[in-house]
């Protein structure tokens, strides 16, 4: 996967959209006008911050269908990422909660979005919705059969869930890039807002040999200048959030401050390349 291809940097600082509960969630309000009115909000928010991609996700539905979203699901982040789309020229991407990958396949096809997030591509993870059973093989199949070339970027033992065999990550990264076809891979720490450790990520884009990696959760103005020391990519929402809530819309002053942070770091890093060599764990 050629990043600077898609985001026109080899290092994507990528801002996420949470939807308001969508239409049959337990919390829906009834107006798919409030929840579009707010993703407008933050995507300009984001954008307008600097930041080089965004992913629509319905985080708010919970609790998650574990596998096949209703299909209104379906339309209104249809509908919701066309007005996204309206208003930014950054890439767009969709991950449907909590692993309908294939209805987020299908949706950024259709609107021809470049990118999608997939929690589980391959394995089996416990999670809170049960378990949850990758479904690569018919995912690539579907991909094909549209004739799509959208990006999948899959998580690696992703947050809120325990794998049921032992959690070897070098072989997940492994599997999941060579046997799951992932164009580029995630990794996150154990729930929404906690970061991997650095050890961690270190191993992963060994792993991934030359495959991109991304932090999936916990990237802050703090951190982020340790955790881009050995990955391509960072996927960030709630440190970018009013008071760093999870539940509060977007802060433009915190996207710019956040992107401004991570920029200075990787510049130090392209400038002093052993940087990214050093093994975090010694």
């Amino acid at each position: 996967m050629d990043l600077y291809q898609l985001f026109k940097t080899r290092t994507p600082i990528i801002g996420v959209v949470h939807l308001l509960p969508l239409p049959t969630s337990p919390r829906w309000g009834g107006s798919l006008k409030a929840v579009i009115d707010r993703a407008e909000q933050e995507a300009t928010a984001l954008s307008s911050g600097g930041v080089d991609g965004i992913i629509v996700e319905n985080f708010f539905d919970a609790p998650f269908c574990k596998s096949q979203v209703d299909p209104a699901v379906v339309s209104a982040m249809t509908v919701v990422v066309q007005r996204i789309q309206n208003l930014v020229t950054i890439p767009v991407g969709i991950n449907v909660l909590r692993n309908d990958a294939k209805s987020a396949m299908a949706i950024a096809t259709c609107v021809k979005a470049q990118f999608i997030r997939v929690n589980v591509l391959t394995g089996v993870m416990a999670t809170d919705q049960g378990l949850i059973e990758g479904d690569a093989h018919q995912l690539l199949r579907y991909r094909r059969e549209l004739g799509s070339d959208v990006k999948i970027l899959a998580d690696v033992l992703v947050k809120h869930a325990h794998p049921l065999s032992s959690a070897n990550l070098t072989v997940a990264v492994q599997d999941t890039i060579e046997r799951g076809l992932a164009d580029a891979v995630i990794l996150s720490g154990w729930a929404t807002g906690s970061p991997p450790n650095l050890e961690d990520l270190e191993l992963a884009s060994s792993a991934a040999k030359g495959t991109p990696v991304f932090i999936g959760s916990g990237a802050t103005w703090e951190n982020i200048t340790t955790l881009m020391r050995s990955v391509d990519g960072v996927i960030v929402s709630s440190s970018l959030k009013r008071h760093g809530l999870r539940e509060q819309p977007i802060d433009p002053i915190r996207v710019s401050q956040f992107v401004e942070i991570a920029r200075q770091s990787l510049n130090s890093r392209d400038e002093n390349p052993s940087i990214s060599s050093i093994k975090l764990h010694s």
